[in-house]
């Protein structure tokens, strides 16, 4: 899958079997250097906002995707991505 645009970020926390799961899809579709990973539990207002709806990831800081995320939504979701910005 070609490179895609945009920011690219995983919000997620420790102990989460399915943060590990998406940033599994993650490093897999896109790499692990292509997107950046923030633990919710280092900020009060990002626990306040994510809470248990963890892992999301966001495009350009907006919610995109939520636990589960699976490689086919990540793969919609960036090839949307890719035409929106083309």
């Amino acid at each position: 899958m070609p490179e895609s645009a945009g920011s690219i970020v995983l919000y997620e926390r420790g102990g989460c079997h399915l943060c590990d799961e998406a940033r599994e899809v993650l490093d897999a579709v896109i790499g692990p250097h292509r997107y950046r990973r923030v633990d919710i539990d280092a900020d009060d207002d990002l626990v306040l906002r994510y809470g248990y709806r963890v892992p999301v990831i966001t495009v350009n800081g907006e919610d995109r995707l939520e636990a589960p995320i699976s490689r086919p939504d990540l793969v919609s979701l960036l090839r949307a991505v890719d035409a929106s910005e083309a």
